[in-house]
C-alpha cells in the first residue's frame, strides 16, 4: 500500500507547481532574463527569501525548470513513438523526430531556454534533475537508432579513415553509451542528430527567417536524408 502523502507535502508540491508556472509565464512573456528569484517570488505572492525554502538559488531554479521542459518534450516524443509501437523502427524514428519539432515550434521560448543557456555546475551532476531529464530525452533517438542498427545495419565509415582525435572521441562516446552503437555507427548517428537538431535550433531561434517562412518542407527533406543515412525502410518517410 502506498504511503499517504502528508498535508505538508501536498502543500509543498502545490507551491512548487505555482513556482514552475510563474517561471514559465515570465519566460514566455518577458524572456529568460526576467526569470529571477525575486520576480518568480513576486509572481507567486511570496518574498524572495521565502523562495529559498524551495530552491537553493537561481541555478537550482533554472535546472528544475529546464528539467520540466525536457520531460515535456521527451514525453511528446515517447507518445508519438509508442503510438506506432508495432510499426517498423524507421516509422518510430521519424514519428519521434516530428514530435520533437512539433513541441519545439509550439513552445519556442521553452525550447530556447533548454538549448540556448549554459549548464550551471550544480546541474551537471549525474543525480541532478536537469541531467536526468536530458538523458531521458537523448535516449529516445539513441535507443531507436541502436534498434535499427541491430536489425538492419546502416553503412558506416571505416574508423581508420577518420582523424585520430575524432576516433578517440567516438570510441569514448561508444563506451559511454554502453556500446549500444560501435564507434563508426555512433559517428553516423551523431552526424544525423547534429544536422537535424541544428536545423531545428535555427528554425525555432529565427535564424532562417531571412529565407524561409515555412521550414517544415526543409525539415522533411532532412528526415529523408536521415532515412537514407540510416538505411530505414524506404516507405518510412
Amino acid at each position: 500500500m502506498a504511503t499517504p502523502v502528508s498535508r505538508r507535502e501536498r502543500l509543498r508540491q502545490a507551491t512548487l507547481e505555482e513556482i514552475h508556472a510563474a517561471a514559465r509565464e515570465l519566460l514566455v512573456e518577458q524572456g529568460s532574463a526576467a526569470v529571477t528569484i525575486n520576480a518568480v517570488a513576486r509572481r507567486v505572492g511570496m518574498s524572495g527569501p521565502a523562495l529559498y525554502h524551495y530552491f537553493a538559488g537561481h541555478d537550482e531554479l533554472v535546472g528544475a525548470v529546464t528539467a520540466r521542459f525536457f520531460r515535456e518534450m521527451a514525453a511528446a516524443m515517447e507518445q508519438a513513438r509508442d503510438a506506432r509501437a508495432d510499426a517498423p523502427v524507421g516509422d518510430r524514428i521519424l514519428a519521434a523526430c516530428r514530435a520533437m519539432r512539433a513541441w519545439a515550434v509550439a513552445h519556442p521560448a521553452e525550447f530556447g531556454w533548454i538549448f540556448a543557456s549554459p549548464i550551471a555546475a550544480p546541474n551537471r551532476r549525474p543525480d541532478s534533475a536537469r541531467h536526468q531529464a536530458a538523458v531521458r530525452f537523448e535516449q529516445i533517438l539513441l535507443d531507436l537508432t541502436a534498434e535499427s542498427w541491430r536489425t538492419r545495419p546502416f553503412p558506416v565509415p571505416d574508423l581508420a579513415d577518420l582523424p585520430p582525435s575524432l576516433r578517440e572521441q567516438l570510441v569514448a562516446y561508444s563506451a559511454a553509451i554502453d556500446g549500444q552503437l560501435p564507434p563508426e555507427a555512433a559517428h553516423v548517428f551523431l552526424d544525423c542528430w547534429i544536422r537535424l537538431y541544428g536545423l531545428l535550433c535555427m528554425e525555432v531561434l529565427h535564424q532562417l527567417d531571412f529565407a524561409y517562412t515555412d521550414v517544415e518542407p526543409v525539415f522533411e527533406a532532412s528526415l529523408r536524408d536521415l532515412s537514407a543515412r540510416l538505411a530505414l525502410d524506404p516507405a518510412a518517410p
